[in-house]
């Protein structure tokens, strides 16, 4: 554990704890992505070879689209996978693009985990459950607000406001 002070009030962080849910989320988002684009590889082959058709739709097509929806979920997975594992090994939060990935990605697995009650069951359930939680911790574990502050160069800024007699300079962008 490591003790940074901003102005007079030490904050505390725990570094290993950040990295390993960032890591963690990861390791996780990718299993999950290669998993889904499994899964949608075996359906399609089973429909093309079993030519089953849903109201006279082209089984090919029917083939094709489980393929396409398969590749982009996994590669958005695959991207959360890199927004979080960037932010393990750089120690640092996601940048706002980042930020808004892996929320939309926590929203994904909170709406997926509401299916998987009703269709897979609960371990399923608590799976997609796990996922989400290591999400949430890897986006609370950063303060965006206090890297920000070392960008700026203000590791010393008083957070209650200049000194008396001292000028007031927003930083510069």
């Amino acid at each position: 554990m490591t003790v940074r002070t901003t102005g007079r009030t030490p904050v505390r962080t725990t570094v290993r704890f950040r990295r390993s849910a960032a890591a963690l989320a990861a390791l996780a988002l990718t299993v999950e992505g290669l998993g889904i684009a499994l899964v949608n590889w075996i359906l399609g082959v089973v429909v093309r070879r079993q030519r089953m058709s849903l109201a006279g739709s082209d089984p090919g097509l029917m083939s094709l689209a489980a393929w396409i929806a398969g590749g982009l979920f996994a590669g958005y997975l695959l991207l959360c996978a890199f927004v979080a594992l960037r932010a393990a090994l750089r120690d640092r939060p996601p940048r706002t693009a980042g930020r808004i990935l892996l929320i939309t990605c926590g929203v994904v697995h909170g709406l997926l985990g509401a299916f998987c009650v009703a269709l897979v069951g609960w371990g399923a359930f608590a799976a997609v459950m796990a996922v989400l939680g290591l999400l949430v911790c890897t986006l609370l574990a950063y303060d965006p607000e206090a890297y920000d502050s070392q960008a700026y160069g203000l590791e010393g800024h008083d957070p209650e406001g200049p000194a008396q007699g001292a000028e007031a300079t927003p930083p510069s962008r």
